[in-house]
């Protein structure tokens, strides 16, 4: 019997077609090809079709497309729970957590019962929300009265939310009387605990927990090491039977913040296997602390290893941790590389790099990639003011906040910031209030203890000490705290203000602040009225006291190494010959002042 070929069909449905192409598209999104593949289904009008709709709006939200995705659900005639999930999940994942909610109403008005599905991916559109508890509530009632509590996912998501917008007695209760507990159920109420504090319980749910996975481990690990406790976190970290890089990298960033390098250190050489995550947590842990030879000489290992690029994410973590600590070579060094590679700089990196100019100093570099930055947004105009401000420019940078208004910006809680420290340091004091009431008046943004920290010090400055007493004590919705009332006294020295200084240093008793710095200033205050009783007083009240503050530093970099100094430093290396240039340094000046006696022209400088 002689066998037939059988040839393949050459003839294929365009419906399958289309569904083929639409499933290409959901793996990898591209939104010209999705258009393209929309106008075909429109013509074969499919696109009333509930497969392929539920298909498009996937291939929307995946292009980011919401709207597009919105028309195709108003173009379907009939629509069921699942093409409502789709749009509803369409708009969290672009995060549009409002719309997510209203289409969630929209559903139930016109009668389409929500399923499993719909209650989990509707409660991940409360996060942020500030009336998300009774909200939360309302749909834990929808779950309880549907019967989906059964269903061990939507409980799970119940506890997650009900953490996550800090009701964890509400979490607690809820996973107490379920019936049914997975892995999920236990890691998100531990999850829940930690968030808030709780470690003590967390620690007990987690001991209890009959099966533990890593990610089990890495939240009670990350709850410790955020909590400061390094032991208890390492304690576990032995403990775990599989290490993963999560679990690594979190234990280095801990002890990188508490300030055990070599202990960070340490660990990074044991690390099995390293992401570009945990190379950038040393590199920003060693830089922080200002220890510049280890942080470049690791960001060098780190773009001399093979499968690792610098990203986004790291670049600024490195910018920022050079900012913090003032650490210029590393900055400057990261720059050049990208300037080498020719790095495409998008806003949030430039703006990380003028961050880094303007606190290590370097005004003019900071303006330079202010410049350069091509789609400026808040955070860019906001740096830049902070910057000039910070550096006494005040009035170049008002220019700038008038030219930021100008090109459409919105000023925010932190530009105000700046405007208000660029007054001060420009003396434009009735022009600083006024920006400060027009921040409520005219933007509609209220002034938090910053900004009025930022008043108190502009009035304090001009003298107006009354003024400045005035709007702590009488009108400021808030408390005050320490620094605002240390400011207020520092205006009273400058001024020789003694009787509101009693009352300001009485202030600070209140809040129980043993700083030796407000002693020195009401001792000051008292020399330079003449009351030698009362700098007596203070003098014995401070050799009676132990202060908690830590001595005040100033750091320099030479040599790719900070240097950092402290008063009566008794550890830098350098010790014998950094004071012996100090007392040299004391006698010219002695020398300097017995010459200059008569001269009204000569300024001596005392240490």
């Amino acid at each position: 019997m002689s066998s037939l070929s059988i040839r393949a069909p050459t003839w294929v449905s365009r419906r399958r077609l289309l569904e083929h192409k639409l499933s290409e598209l959901q793996e990898h999104a591209n939104l010209n090809h999705l258009k393209q593949v929309y106008a075909l289904i429109y013509k074969e009008n499919l696109h009333q079709d509930l497969f392929i709709s539920t298909k498009l709006i996937d291939s929307f939200s995946l292009c980011g497309q919401t709207m597009s995705a919105v028309n195709v659900f108003n173009q379907t005639l009939h629509h069921d729970t699942r093409i409502f999930n789709k749009l509803i999940r369409s708009h969290i994942q672009n995060s549009e957590n409002p719309q997510a909610f209203s289409t969630f109403i929209q559903m139930q008005k016109v009668g389409v019962q929500p399923d499993n599905f719909t209650y989990s991916f509707i409660l991940k559109a409360l996060f942020g929300r500030q009336d998300a508890f009774p909200l939360v509530q309302m749909v834990h009632a929808a779950v309880e009265k549907n019967g989906f509590c059964s269903d061990v996912y939507v409980p799970n998501s119940l506890i997650d939310t009900y953490s996550k917008c800090g009701c964890v007695s509400e979490a607690r209760k809820l996973f107490e009387i379920m019936e049914n507990r997975d892995k999920v159920s236990w890691n998100s109420m531990i999850s829940g605990l930690v968030k808030t504090g709780e470690l003590d319980h967390a620690r007990l749910l987690f001991d209890e927990m009959p099966e533990r996975n890593s990610y089990s481990w890495n939240i009670m690990i990350d709850g410790y090491v955020k909590s400061g406790y390094m032991n208890y976190a390492l304690e576990l970290f032995d403990k775990m039977p599989e290490r993963n890089v999560v679990s690594w990298t979190t234990l280095i960033s801990g002890f990188c913040k508490v300030g055990d390098m070599k202990m960070a250190g340490m660990l990074f050489d044991q690390m099995p296997v390293k992401n570009l995550v945990t190379w950038t947590a040393i590199i920003s842990g060693f830089a922080e602390k200002g220890l510049l030879k280890e942080a470049i000489s690791l960001y060098e290992q780190l773009k001399n290893s093979s499968g690792f690029q610098l990203d986004d994410s790291s670049i600024i973590a490195i910018l920022s941790a050079c900012a913090q600590s003032g650490l210029l070579g590393l900055g400057k060094n990261l720059h050049e590389y990208m300037n080498r590679t020719r790095y495409n700089f998008k806003t949030g990196v430039s703006n990380a790099l003028l961050a880094m100019y303007s606190k290590c100093g370097k005004l003019t570099m900071a303006v330079n990639v202010f410049n350069e930055i091509r789609k400026k947004d808040l955070v860019s105009w906001n740096a830049m003011i902070q910057g000039l401000a910070m550096h006494g420019q005040g009035e170049e940078a008002l220019v700038l906040f008038s030219r930021m208004k100008r090109e459409g910006f919105e000023p925010d809680e932190f530009t105000f910031v700046g405007v208000l420290s660029a007054c001060t340091h420009a003396g434009l004091t009735d022009e600083g209030l006024r920006f400060f009431y027009e921040m409520e008046t005219k933007y509609g943004i209220v002034p938090r203890i910053e900004h009025y920290g930022c008043a108190v010090d502009l009035l304090g400055r001009a003298g107006r000490l009354m003024d400045c007493f005035r709007l702590v004590n009488d009108d400021m919705p808030m408390d005050a705290n320490a620094i605002i009332w240390s400011t207020l006294l520092a205006a009273c020295r400058q001024y020789n203000d003694v009787e509101l200084a009693k009352i300001v240093e009485g202030r600070l008793r209140k809040l129980e602040m043993k700083e030796d710095g407000n002693f020195s200033m009401m001792s000051n205050i008292y020399a330079a009225a003449g009351d030698w009783d009362g700098v007596a007083v203070v003098r014995t009240q401070m050799k009676n006291m132990v202060f908690d503050k830590v001595s005040g530093a100033s750091s320099i970099e030479l040599d790719e190494e900070v240097h950092e100094f402290t008063a009566k430093d008794t550890k830098h290396k350098d010790l014998e010959n950094i004071y012996r240039v100090i007392d040299w340094l004391g006698l010219h000046l002695k020398k300097v002042e017995n010459c200059c006696v008569d001269d009204e022209h000569c300024f001596v400088y005392t240490c």
